[in-house]
């Protein structure tokens, strides 16, 4: 069986060797797995790490805080917990709602956070309930977010709807990138693709690659 590290060698070397790839960043989604397996990748030189249950996050940020990683949080942000995620994630690729930005600038005096680099999520689908921001409201969020304090924009992120072709979703998803760079000029990169369609997402311009299972191996059972 191989290892973690070696799977990761072998995801880098494909990606690298992919049209478009060369510049790609590699967050490797570490969530349900221990602290243990970030430090062996860890030494295997990766440093972008993703998290998405943010009790797990914050409890692997701290342990391994002498590692100096970036930390990306790829899951549903919630208002609530905004804060206490910006705290310890350098990179925010959830941002789907006013709400979500005035938290994060609502603390007391004293209470300051970093500024965090952001993405806005795009909802790809038809329904409501799920993540992201709503495509013709997009616009509106980027302004906000590209107005805060609190906030770097880099771009847009989307998770590719399941039943719909990747490259249908990803093509779609870029436009919307077209749009939010057109407002922010240095808002040009694209957080797409997991472990199953990633180099699909490269082909529509993705920058940012959220990969898991494809170099953790499968998750435990229980978290």
């Amino acid at each position: 069986m191989s290892t973690a590290a070696e799977r990761l060698a072998a995801i880098r070397d494909e990606i690298a060797s992919a049209p478009y790839g060369a510049d790609a960043t590699l967050v490797v989604v570490t969530k349900f797995h221990p602290a243990s397996l970030v430090q062996e990748l860890a030494a295997a030189g990766q440093r972008d790490m993703g998290e998405s249950r943010h009790p797990e996050a914050r409890d692997k940020a701290a342990e391994l805080e002498s590692l100096d990683l970036t930390w990306h949080y790829v899951g549903q942000l919630q208002r609530k917990k905004a804060r206490q995620v910006a705290r310890y994630a350098h990179v925010l690729h959830s941002i789907d709602s006013t709400a979500i930005v005035d938290a994060l600038e609502g603390g007391e005096p004293g209470d300051e956070l970093p500024v965090r680099d952001a993405f806005v999520q795009v909802n790809l689908t038809d329904d409501p309930g799920r993540g992201g921001v709503e495509p013709a409201s997009l616009e509106a969020l980027a302004e906000r977010v590209e107005a805060s304090p609190a906030l770097r924009l880099l771009g847009v992120m989307a998770i590719a709807p399941l039943g719909e072709e990747p490259a249908s979703a990803f093509a779609r998803l870029a436009t919307y990138a077209d749009r939010v760079h057109r407002i922010a000029p240095t808002a040009r990169w694209l957080s797409a693709g997991m472990s199953q369609d990633w180099h699909v997402a490269l082909e529509h311009g993705a920058t940012h690659l959220r990969i898991g299972t494809a170099i953790t191996g499968e998750r435990p059972t229980t978290p």
